[in-house]
């Protein structure tokens, strides 16, 4: 089987296609023949060693992929062969195979496009603990989505709009804008060229935004931290800027505010029934129609580095998915 495989940490350029055995499940392991794996952010940083989780190399990066069940490992209850699933796999998904722990493994819903479901626990799953679970989102509070034309922030101005929220898209283009529009934005903010903070002012009257979704980082935190209304709760998602922001702390003694992390990868390991929990509730939510992940691009495999190129050059409006030869019908 073919896996795009890091070897060394580096960039994109420095990952290699290579042929590898098929793969056999251990105790409590499931086998999934890979149709679909999303790339993310977080693959541009495992790959150079700069993410929270370190595989020990050789590895296929890709966090999360849709597939069918191939094999099933002793001791693995509640799966058969041929069934579809998501995988929450966190590396390995960039693969015509993939061996993963069946605690990972999502039931997906019949009728549900194998491309939309591999989008959807790494941006969907994030977004959904951090609006539902951190932020406590309400019906009728104003959420601010930074980097809103991404594959994150898209999913925060769909659930946000889902949620009740009223939702104000910040990107950088009007082509961006204008996606976010697309998936319910009520308001935007071109921030290339208009203030974010007096903006925000405007858009709300003074008040400020009582969630604030960040997953970009850098100068744009303090001027979105400053358009907080009181006992806001600011949610950090991530830094695809590459800069970890430092604000000054008086702002959220002003405001009145929280400072909340989101970890996804860390409440699914200490959470898991929780997890299985929201998860359902999305998988749900995909099959009924009412979110739909952004997928711009699809490509083979075999383009899994330019991919990852595009990702982490931000050129990438929504989502691209990389398909198997199995995904797009070559082989059965």
């Amino acid at each position: 089987m073919k896996a795009l495989l890091c070897k060394l940490h580096g960039g994109p350029e420095t990952l290699v296609l290579s042929e590898l055995p098929t793969l056999v499940p251990g105790p409590d392991q499931v086998v999934v023949r890979v149709h679909a794996a999303a790339v993310n952010f977080p693959d541009t940083l495992i790959i150079e060693n700069k993410y929270q989780i370190k595989p020990p190399l050789p590895f296929a990066p890709g966090g999360e992929v849709a597939g069918t069940i191939k094999a099933i490992g002793a001791g693995v209850s509640g799966f058969t062969v041929g069934q579809p699933v998501i995988a929450a796999c966190g590396w390995g998904g960039f693969a015509e195979e993939l061996c993963v722990a069946a605690s990972r493994l999502v039931p997906l819903p019949a009728g549900v496009a194998m491309e939309a479901a591999a989008s959807l626990t790494v941006t969907y799953g994030t977004t959904h603990y951090a609006l539902q679970e951190r932020a406590q989102l309400r019906a009728g509070e104003t959420l601010l989505v930074l980097g809103a034309a991404g594959g994150t922030g898209l999913s925060a101005v769909e659930l946000g709009k889902l949620l009740g929220a009223r939702v104000i898209a910040a990107a950088s283009s009007a082509q961006k804008l204008a996606l976010c529009r697309e998936y319910g934005a009520d308001e935007c903010i071109d921030y290339s060229r208009e203030d974010l903070k007096e903006r925000l002012k405007q858009l709300t009257g003074g008040r400020g935004v009582d969630v604030v979704y960040d997953p970009v980082g850098g100068h744009f935190t303090e001027a979105a931290l400053r358009g907080m209304a009181w006992q806001g709760r600011y949610l950090v998602i991530g830094f695809t800027t590459g800069e970890i922001p430092r604000p000054p702390l008086n702002l959220a003694l002003l405001k009145g505010c929280s400072i909340v992390g989101v970890f996804y990868g860390r409440f699914r390991e200490e959470q898991p029934a929780r997890f299985a929990e929201l998860m359902d509730q999305l998988t749900g939510w995909l099959a009924q129609g009412r979110i739909r992940p952004a997928v711009t691009q699809r490509r083979p495999l075999e383009e899994g580095i330019a991919a990852l190129q595009d990702v982490a050059a931000r050129r990438v409006l929504g989502k691209i998915v990389l398909t198997t030869a199995l995904g797009r019908g070559e082989v059965k």
